[in-house]
């Protein structure tokens, strides 16, 4: 029992001990530091995320537009060619019904080919007669086969464009969901950054946003690139001058032709259709395929094309200024011709 009581009072000592020979070890413990935590961004470095967002958006705009036009080229080419199989199956069912009407004047006559026919007459004219409708008759014959030959080879050709034309359809259906999603995942991406700030950080934000437009345009204007320009705008570039101006205020929505809202390259095309001039749906086509010139030559109805991969285009209405759909969030508007990087001026008419 001592001995019990002696193991029992050791433990309590030896626990006593370990006791008060931690305190050191736990208060280094509790003040161990904690995992670093990332550093808020700054408002500038938010803007250029919420900017880079935006463009990547814009770019995938781009290219759901251009998938968006290719389908309906290719949904009209469709339509063309279904009608060309089913103009080419009554074409060739009629001329099945011609060799029919043909086989059957023939078993009309006894089942003698006309050149037995006429090898058996008497009378010289007859022979004369029938001779030349013989070889009328073949002469229908041939080309009555090479007709349904051509239509029969026309008519596989048809399908096989239409197969073709199918398959890009399907392409380009693709293409635009995917850049759906990512013009979604981009735009919801700047708004969850642009929701976490607080009011008054919001506009501030905003104000560095016109801040750093400001500065690039007073940049631009300072290299004298406005200097002798003299350029006076055609009728349909005041037209086009005129329909812009006319959308400031109506909201950016990307995919968006008017007549309620517009993104960048809608804007630009639905103003030069109103001045009578077809141009191309997209900002990239619109730099590729239109005729370039340099900015000493610009004038009001010109577009602008922005960044180094088209993905912007607005357009000039005089005084170094510009009308465009900026961005999601934004309405059209009036701003700095050289608020942003310029890539280059092409002109409609």
């Amino acid at each position: 029992m001592n001995r019990r009581r002696h193991a029992t009072a050791a433990i309590t000592l030896i626990c006593a001990l370990t006791v008060l020979a931690s305190p050191a070890l736990t208060l280094q413990a509790a003040a161990a530091p904690l995992p670093p935590s990332s550093p808020k961004k700054s408002l500038e470095e938010v803007r250029a995320e919420i900017d880079d967002l935006y463009r990547k958006a814009a770019v995938a705009t781009d290219a759901y537009n251009l998938a968006e036009e290719k389908t309906k080229e290719q949904s009209a080419e469709l339509v063309r060619l279904a009608r060309m199989i089913v103009d080419g199956r009554e074409k060739i069912e009629d001329l099945k019904a011609k060799a029919g009407a043909a086989a059957r004047a023939q078993y009309r006559n006894g089942g003698l080919p006309e050149g037995a026919q006429l090898v058996l007459t008497n009378d010289p004219q007859l022979f004369l007669d029938a001779a030349g409708r013989l070889k009328e008759g073949a002469k229908a014959t041939h080309d009555l086969l090479g007709e349904m030959t051509r239509a029969q080879a026309e008519l596989d050709t048809y399908a096989k464009d239409a197969g073709a034309n199918w398959t890009k359809l399907e392409a380009n259906r693709v293409r635009q969901a995917k850049a759906k999603k990512e013009i979604n995942d981009k735009i919801a991406a700047a708004e969850k950054l642009e929701s976490e700030l607080a009011a008054e950080e919001r506009e501030r934000l905003r104000l560095l946003e016109q801040q750093a437009l400001n500065r690039a345009q007073t940049t631009w204007l300072g290299t004298g690139v406005l200097k002798g320009l003299k350029g006076d705008a055609t009728e349909e570039g005041r037209k086009a001058v005129e329909f812009a101006t006319a959308q400031i205020g109506k909201p950016y929505v990307w995919g968006a032709e008017g007549p309620l809202s517009y993104d960048c390259s809608g804007l630009t095309q639905r103003s030069w259709g109103a001045a009578g001039r077809g141009i191309p749906r997209t900002s990239q086509e619109q730099w590729r395929l239109l005729p370039h010139v340099d900015i000493k030559d610009m004038r009001p109805g010109d577009l602008i094309v922005y960044f180094k991969d088209a993905s912007h285009i607005g357009m000039y209405v005089g005084n170094g200024m510009i009308v465009h759909a900026p961005r999601p969030g934004r309405n059209v508007t009036l701003a700095g011709a050289g608020s942003m990087e310029i890539l280059g001026v092409v002109r409609p008419a």
